[in-house]
């Protein structure tokens, strides 16, 4: 190509910014769904076109399946991809009426004996499945795959029949945790967030963030990382920060840090962008394509964590 001796582009401009990096990151590698909630959450999209793309992962029996999360691979549904497809509906103002109702009923169908969800049903035995995800024939109930589920219907006020025995289960699991590991307390905060007694998830998050700290769950300082342990059966450097528990202002778990903490914990995560444009993927990655698939995803977490704390994008 001919020299037309244009300048380059500062690096302040527009063209380098966050967002824009990461927008040709997603449109080079990201799945239909992720390009369409980019652009709904970022381009001033149509919340129509990520329904349309969530309908696809959508099965006969009202769940989600189709490695939705990317970690279960093959069709059938399970609750991990149901609760994804609730948050997606969430995020655009859609977790409510027939299909949500619809929904309840598959999780209705999948409950264990206690009226709580599985991380993973039988079903997906037979599929390419991560091998940290362990498939059951009895599963135990899970707050990992319960707590965010029954805190989108609370926080949509979706009032169902499932949710009774769910909330109690979900009660009971926090009351109960006297050790935990990193995913299983950001289940609990969402659980928390908008469990319908205020009082209650208070007390119970201040207890929870007393133990975060005190097993050094979250790494406070990204420049010492040596400092805070990896949970048992995580990837190595698989650390969680303060924005990974605390993902609005709004959040419970936002009085766990100080202002500092926090302030370093976004500054890390505005670091992670990569040179492609998109964040990185901390979990253990088993296959090509689920990586590929992942990254998209968190990339825009990571751009709707730093917006919602204000933090400039682009």
């Amino acid at each position: 190509m001919a020299d037309t001796g244009a300048s380059p582009l500062p690096p302040t401009s527009p063209a380098h910014s966050p967002l824009s990096r990461a927008e040709h990151f997603v449109w080079l590698t990201a799945r239909v769904l992720e390009q369409r909630r980019f652009a709904y959450h970022f381009l001033r999209g149509d919340a129509d076109a990520v329904e349309t793309a969530l309908a696809a992962y959508r099965n006969e029996d009202e769940g989600y399946g189709h490695a939705l999360e990317p970690d279960l691979r093959g069709p059938v549904s399970q609750p991990l991809h149901t609760g994804h497809a609730l948050r997606v509906l969430d995020s655009i103002g859609r977790c409510g009426g027939q299909r949500v109702e619809r929904v309840c009923r598959y999780l209705t169908s999948v409950s264990t004996a206690d009226g709580a969800l599985p991380a993973i049903h039988p079903s997906q035995r037979g599929y390419p499945t991560a091998p940290f995800v362990p498939i059951v024939d009895d599963p135990p109930s899970e707050l990992l795959a319960t707590g965010p589920v029954v805190g989108l219907l609370h926080r949509n006020e979706v009032w169902h029949a499932w949710l009774f025995r769910a909330t109690d289960f979900c009660w009971h699991a926090v009351d109960s945790l006297d050790k935990s590991h990193p995913y299983e307390i950001e289940a609990a905060v969402a659980f928390l967030d908008s469990a319908p007694d205020r009082s209650r998830a208070k007390a119970a998050a201040d207890r929870l963030g007393r133990m975060v700290r005190e097993h050094r769950l979250a790494a406070l300082d990204p420049e010492r990382l040596e400092a805070f342990p990896v949970a048992s059966g995580y990837a190595p450097g698989e650390h969680h920060f303060p924005h990974d528990y605390a993902k609005t202002p709004e959040s419970l778990a936002r009085a766990w840090f100080t202002d500092e903490e926090m302030s370093r914990s976004l500054d890390h995560l505005a670091d992670e962008q990569e040179a492609d444009g998109g964040w990185p993927v901390r979990w253990r990655q088993w296959a090509p394509g689920t990586a590929l698939e992942c990254r998209p995803m968190v990339t825009i977490e990571a751009l709707r964590t730093l917006r919602a704390y204000g933090r400039p994008i682009g």
